[in-house]
């Protein structure tokens, strides 16, 4: 089914440390992609796969239902797809995905971002305890999840570039920063995030209408 990828991806992105001004040399291209399955394919019993991985390393993507679903659910890593500033391939029913994009946005983002770096928190505070190690890289995309979802809550776009903030979060990384310092700008960013979802313009929930007239209009030029 890898072909669904090969001929019917719609939009292409790199994401991860190159799509966040984070990169160095060797750094991964992290590829994020979103295809849509012919419409034909739906009327089986066994239909298209909702995702894949593949077919190259690091690439990973979702058929255009299932992204959209995620999307509404303010999913982190799907919303920072729809953001990406590094496009490979986008088609027109790409674009038209991207033209709705802050349909997907809602006062939600505050659970999704603060829940993703709470759990990260607690997965690296636990690890600390138990082996006096840290995970320094989880505890950057801790910190850097944390300026993202305040951003968005304030400024209703999704934050992907964090260049402005590289020397200070690469200092998380290599373990520079003591991590009583990390948990310290983790607990004043918990709070701002707070603190932005008080006071966002973002509606309560998504518009669930827009994307489902967008997953329409895909599925009829697809059949």
């Amino acid at each position: 089914m890898i072909e669904l990828v090969e001929r019917h991806t719609v939009l292409a992105v790199v994401v991860g440390s190159r799509a966040y001004g984070l990169d160095g040399p060797g750094s991964d291209f992290d590829r994020r992609g979103v295809y849509v399955a012919p419409t034909r394919l739906f009327w089986r019993l066994d239909k298209p796969p909702t995702h894949l991985a593949g077919p190259a390393e690091e690439q990973f993507s979702w058929e255009v239902e299932r992204f959209c679903t995620l999307g509404l659910q303010a999913n982190p890593t799907v919303l920072e797809v729809l953001w990406s500033p590094l496009v490979e391939a986008v088609t027109d029913d790409g674009q038209q995905l991207l033209a709705v994009r802050r349909a997907f946005l809602s006062r939600r983002v505050a659970d999704t971002y603060g829940g993703y770096a709470r759990d990260q928190l607690n997965r690296v505070a636990a690890r600390r305890q138990q082996t006096g190690q840290v995970n320094h890289k989880q505890a950057m995309h801790m910190i850097r999840l944390l300026f993202a979802g305040a951003h968005v809550l304030r400024t209703g776009e999704v934050l992907v570039g964090v260049e402005h903030l590289r020397d200070r979060l690469l200092a998380v990384r290599r373990g520079e920063l003591p991590w009583e310092q990390v948990a310290a700008w983790a607990a004043e960013l918990l709070a701002d995030l707070a603190d932005a979802a008080a006071g966002t313009r973002l509606p309560d929930e998504p518009d669930r209408d827009a994307v489902d007239r967008l997953l329409t209009a895909v599925r009829e030029r697809n059949l």
